[in-house]
């Protein structure tokens, strides 16, 4: 059981209940049972009291029809909740010939006041008023004049008809709060599922940026190997080992990408590996370079470490996605990666390469990896654009913010 559902019996019935059109009527909660009784015996106090009072005045036949009317009265109130105006009206008549049933009339009129609309109120009032002017008429107290009499009666009913507007205007600010906290709390959960969604859509960006690089190192080797079996042993040897270096960097770049998705408590398993920057362009050239690639490396960024280390990043998987799609679309083909820029006018990175000297085959999912560099470099403040260069061949130009 919640919190909430054990204090549902604190709340009033149209509180814990459901609501809405179609909606049972709700059942009393214990707070309700409590009130109603209190209430019931309030009215039977006043009830007691005015009936003691004209019993000094009264025969003893009027005695008892005031007891019997002021009982019924009173007993009625246990309607209130299903028929509050249909209830205060008739108690408005009896209350104006009966002085023992005032005190249920009042509860009544303090239940239409709680419960029901400004219209039904005003009439309901009207009559109330009405019905305590004429008592004092009808049923006259020695003891009180007349006067005296209108300003109680009209008194009392103004006061307990302002009591329940101001009950009735403080649960409906208590019901204002409470949807606006459920739409808070619902609102709170689709943006943690929009943030959840984002994240394993980044995710998913960064494993294909990550383990294409390096799956393609694998099958140029592997395709090496099989069509060259001839080859040297000192070549096969150098081979395998690119393989074997390339199997294990893509098993740890996969392993510090899902060990984000990890629980806070678990081992990362290798998440605490640091992430590529610009300095690290020159590597990734390098391990192009000993898979068979020819790559030229243009760059006048003198200081790599000045360069912020997520507009690094992000030259470093563009970079990383040019070499992957040129192995893939032209293998053989030379490369060139140029490199410009200088803080305050921006990093400009730029992949090119010739058209491939035959056909080539399809390759599966292509295209997927340059939409992610648009989003990537969108995100960074950037752009991206890419398609065939005007001497021929494929070209990839990417522009990045370099703050001054």
């Amino acid at each position: 059981m919640t919190r909430t559902d054990r204090q549902r019996w604190l709340l009033p019935s149209h509180l814990a209940g459901p609501g809405g059109p179609g909606a049972a009527r709700p059942r009393r909660t214990v707070r309700d049972w409590v009130v109603d009784t209190t209430v019931f015996l309030l009215a039977a106090f006043f009830g007691l009291l005015a009936a003691d009072t004209s019993a000094r005045y009264n025969g003893d036949l009027v005695n008892v029809l005031d007891q019997i009317g002021g009982a019924l009265a009173c007993c009625a109130l246990w309607l209130r909740r299903r028929w509050p105006v249909g209830l205060a009206a008739v108690l408005a008549v009896a209350g104006a010939l009966v002085p023992t049933a005032a005190g249920a009339m009042l509860a009544a009129l303090f239940s239409v006041a709680v419960r029901r609309s400004f219209r039904d109120i005003a009439w309901i009032v009207a009559l109330a008023l009405a019905g305590a002017v004429a008592t004092v008429f009808i049923r006259p107290d020695p003891e009180t004049g007349a006067a005296l009499g209108v300003v109680l009666g009209t008194s009392l009913t103004l006061l307990v008809t302002a009591w329940g507007m101001l009950v009735r205007a403080r649960r409906q600010l208590v019901e204002a709060l409470r949807e606006r906290a459920e739409r808070a709390e619902a609102e709170a959960e689709l943006r943690a599922a929009q943030a959840q969604r984002l994240a394993r859509e980044a995710i998913a960006r960064e494993m294909h940026d990550v383990l294409a690089h390096r799956l393609t190192l694998l099958s140029v080797h592997a395709g090496a190997l099989e069509f060259r079996p001839d080859a040297p042993p000192e070549q096969i040897a150098r081979a395998a080992g690119v393989i074997r270096d390339s199997a294990h960097d893509a098993l740890q770049d996969l392993r510090e990408i899902i060990g984000v998705l990890r629980a806070p408590g678990e081992e990362n398993g290798g998440g605490n590996r640091p992430q590529p920057t610009l300095a690290t362009l020159g590597a990734l050239v390098d391990e192009s370079r000993e898979a068979g690639t020819e790559v030229v490396l243009d760059t006048t960024v003198d200081d790599p470490g000045s360069v912020p280390a997520a507009t690094g990043r992000t030259v470093y998987r563009i970079a990383q996605e040019g070499l992957t799609n040129a192995r893939k679309h032209a293998p053989g083909a030379p490369v060139t990666v140029l490199l410009r820029g200088r803080p305050g006018e921006g990093l400009t990175v730029e992949v090119r390469n010739p058209a491939p000297d035959g056909p080539v085959p399809h390759v599966p999912g292509s295209g997927q990896g340059l939409i992610g560099l648009s989003e990537r470099a969108a995100l960074a403040g950037g752009r991206l654009d890419h398609g065939p260069a005007p001497g021929g061949g494929f070209a990839l130009v990417a522009w990045l913010p370099w703050p001054p």
